[in-house]
Formats: C-alpha cells, sequence, structure tokens
C-alpha cells in the first residue's frame, strides 16, 4: 500500500491533521503522522512523536522546551524533521509527504520536503503560497498550495482545498509506490541515456536549441535550465548531487544579475558546483551582455541613461558597461580555474545574445572584448582551453560545435554513464591556451 507521510506541528494543527489523515485513509493510502511541533502539547496522536524526532537529529526535546524560544525550536526541529523523513524514505516507508502550515509550519515541513530527491512528490498547503515562496521551495519540486483561509480549524473553504490536497498526495503517492517496481524517481541518470544541463534564456534560444539536438543525437537526455535565476540555482543543486554526465553551461547572465543588481541572480555560488564535482564542462558567456530588471517603471534613476530595451511587460533589460564585463571575465575564470573536472569555454565572436548581434541594440566590441580578455586572462597558465568561434551564439554551428566538444570531454572523461566523478587518473582533456576553432558543422 502507497504511504503518505504527514509532517507537521501537531499541537496548533492537530485537528486539521487528523481530519486530512481520515481523508488519506478514504483514499485508500496508509498514512505516517510525524510531529514536528515543541512547545504545546499534540492534539492527536502521532506515529512517530515529536521526541523520536528530535532524537533523530541528536536534539533533546525537553531541552529545546525548557528554553522557549520559538524561533531556536522551529530551526532545531526543522532540521530534525528532515533527518526522519530521509530515513522513512530510506525505509520505503515514504511515497509522498504532505504537509500543512502557516509561516512556521511551513518553514519545518519544506525544510523535510527539501530533504528527498526530485521526483518524490511534496504537497505543502499554506497560507504563504500566494506570496513568494522560494524561501520555501528553494530548488525543489515542492507543490505549492494556498490554503485561501489561515488554518485554524476546518470550515468549508480549508475543507475543500484540504481535500484537494489529500486526493492530489494519495494519488501522486500511489503513482510513485507503482514506480518503485522500475526505475526510481531519485534514479533520475541511471537509465540507458546519460543526462546533460543546459542553461538558456530566451535571447540564447537558438543555439541552446542547436546543442541540444546535436547532444540528443550523441545519445543523451538533456535537460534545459531557464537562466531565471532559480533556474540556475536547480542546475547547481543537482549538478553537485552528481546527476549529470556533463554540463552545457552557455548562458550565464544570472551572473551579470548577480553583480549588477539583477532581479534574477541565481546568487554567487552559480557556475561552481559542476566544478566541485569534476562534472565536465563546456562554458559559454551568453546574454552576459545585459541585465534584467522589472517592469520600467521599476528600472532604479541611476541605470536610465544606460542602453535600456523592454524585454516584455516584466522584464527591462540594461546593456552591461566595460567595467562590469571586465569584472564579470574575471570572476568567471576564478571560478573554473577552480575547477576539479574538465573545462572548455567556447567564445562566439559575434555577439552573445539577440540583442548583442551586430545589428542589436545592445551591440558593443569594446564590452564584449573586454568580457573575453578578462576571461583570457584569468586562465592563462591554466588546465582551461578557450576556444573562439567565428560566429554567434545563436549560430546553429556555434551549439553544435559546443555540444561536440562536451561530448568529447564526457568521452574522454571516462564517465559517459551518467556519473559526473571522474574516475582515478583520468586525463583533463584542456590546454591552458586559446584557440581559434572551426564551427564544428559538420
Amino acid at each position: 500500500m502507497a504511504i503518505v507521510v504527514l509532517v507537521g506541528t501537531l499541537d496548533t494543527k492537530g485537528t486539521e491533521y487528523g481530519w486530512l489523515k481520515q481523508r488519506l485513509l478514504d483514499n485508500g493510502v496508509d498514512v505516517v503522522v510525524v510531529d514536528a511541533g515543541v512547545i504545546g502539547e499534540p492534539r492527536v496522536r502521532a506515529d512517530i512523536p515529536r521526541a523520536e524526532v528530535a532524537r533523530s537529529a541528536g536534539l533533546d526535546l525537553e531541552l529545546l522546551r525548557a528554553e522557549g524560544d520559538r524561533g531556536a525550536a522551529v530551526t532545531a526541529m526543522a532540521g530534525a524533521a528532515a533527518e526522519t523523513v530521509r530515513r522513512l524514505h530510506a525505509e520505503d516507508r515514504l511515497h509522498a509527504v504532505l504537509a500543512i502550515g502557516g509561516s512556521g509550519g511551513t518553514s519545518i515541513a519544506t525544510r523535510a520536503m527539501r530533504a528527498l530527491p526530485l521526483g518524490v512528490p511534496k504537497v505543502m498547503v499554506s497560507s504563504m503560497a500566494a506570496g513568494d515562496v522560494s524561501p520555501y521551495v528553494g530548488s525543489s519540486d515542492i507543490t505549492m498550495m494556498y490554503s485561501i483561509v489561515d488554518i485554524a480549524g476546518i470550515n468549508s473553504v480549508l475543507a475543500a482545498v484540504l481535500a484537494n490536497a489529500a486526493d492530489a498526495a494519495a494519488g501522486m503517492a500511489n503513482g510513485f509506490a507503482a514506480a518503485r517496481r522500475g526505475l526510481r524517481p531519485e534514479e533520475l541518470g541511471a537509465g540507458a541515456r546519460p543526462l546533460v544541463a543546459a542553461s538558456m534564456a530566451g535571447v540564447t534560444t537558438p543555439g541552446v536549441d542547436a546543442a541540444r539536438e546535436r547532444l540528443t543525437g550523441l545519445g543523451y537526455e538533456v535537460l534545459v535550465f531557464h537562466a531565471s535565476g532559480a533556474g540556475g540555482r536547480t542546475l547547481e543543486t543537482l549538478a553537485g548531487q552528481g546527476l549529470f554526465a556533463g554540463v552545457l553551461d552557455l548562458t550565464l547572465s544570472e551572473l551579470a544579475d548577480d553583480l549588477g543588481g539583477g532581479i534574477l541572480t541565481a546568487g554567487p555560488g552559480r557556475l561552481t558546483a559542476a566544478g566541485r564535482r569534476g562534472v565536465p564542462q563546456v562554458v559559454s558567456l551568453g546574454a552576459l551582455d545585459m541585465v534584467k530588471f522589472g517592469p520600467p517603471d521599476t528600472l532604479p534613476a541611476s541605470l536610465r541613461d544606460r542602453r535600456v530595451e523592454v524585454h516584455n511587460p516584466s522584464i527591462t533589460v540594461v546593456r552591461t558597461t566595460v567595467e562590469e564585463c571586465a569584472e564579470l571575465g574575471r570572476r568567471i575564470a576564478a571560478k573554473l580555474r577552480a575547477a576539479a573536472g574538465p573545462v572548455e569555454v567556447c567564445v562566439p565572436l559575434r555577439g552573445l545574445s539577440t540583442l548583442g548581434a551586430p545589428d542589436g541594440p545592445f551591440h558593443d566590441r569594446q564590452a564584449d572584448e573586454a568580457l573575453v580578455a578578462a576571461v583570457r586572462a584569468g586562465l592563462r597558465g591554466s588546465a582551461v582551453e578557450v576556444v573562439e568561434l567565428d560566429t554567434h551564439i545563436n549560430d546553429p554551428a556555434f551549439g553544435r560545435a559546443a555540444a561536440d566538444r562536451l561530448h568529447g570531454l564526457i568521452t574522454a572523461s571516462g564517465a559517459p554513464h551518467g556519473s559526473s566523478r571522474l574516475p582515478s587518473g583520468a586525463v583533463r582533456r584542456a590546454v591552458g591556451r586559446s584557440s581559434t576553432a572551426p564551427s564544428g558543422d559538420g
């Protein structure tokens, strides 16, 4: 029988969890209730009591209660709940996790959900779900549902929402449990086709599409991540977990946003996880000619005399300067020099985005050259090869060339079947110099 795990604070939401449990049982699934509360007494019985949850992380529940610090208790029990659900998953006693809560309950439950592998069903009903949920979701595949009303007793509105959530979680759990007979979602990348990650934005789509088609033809499954901040963070998370045989990082606009104060930054950790893991990488400089902001009326006054384009009603882009491009080049080189695996940089000499093409509004040869020069200088003497291609980034020939070079790195690394860990003694394919290569259009 499929098992849905309920994670919550039974001192404040016990009545609602009791209602959810019955709805799940009516759906024909088994239920394990995990109590992550601390201060008050639980209102319903837990299958895994709070003291046991606390012990899973080496915590003393009575000490937590005695201290009376709600914030510290929530943080501590969130970590303990994560350890508990990890154990249940490892024991095949978790086929979906469902939780309800306000700000504190959502923090605890989603911390636990983020500890589970990609593909394990996760449903969070929260009064916080109509706002910015990025702190709760992170880089995971959590399904957020807005509770409409606060979770404070069962009423006709909340009952309808909770019924949908329970029905959805039961269906997900049944599907996940059935899939355990075959390839598990947490074993993504263990199938016949090794996985490759690629980064893309609207302004680099044609080139990345060409690369994706080439890699698919070479036998890979390509996962494309939108350079939207969340996309880059997710790419980094999964690369750090060893999911990918290689990374084709052609679009680094999130780094420009991180430097220039844009709204789609993935944080300073972007372009680091694959390197730490030793995953073969081919990197380009796509969309580093712009920083993304919100609607035009939100653009900082200090930037309005720069080259500005309205990308769509929600996004306004500002051209990066010579100085910003030089700094981006230095940052990229420093990250790539630290990589434990093979890396190549492919430079498209005729533009970094649709806007940066020779006839585009962001064409700035001086800024592009400052970027490339800083990358070159920062990688001089390293094992990273810089390859210059006489194409635009969206020329299909560029995408195919980048894909071919990544395939070469993966093959040379001796890890073509989805393992991103380089074998002992693997040859590092790079020569620490710049070169000009043909387009790779064969």
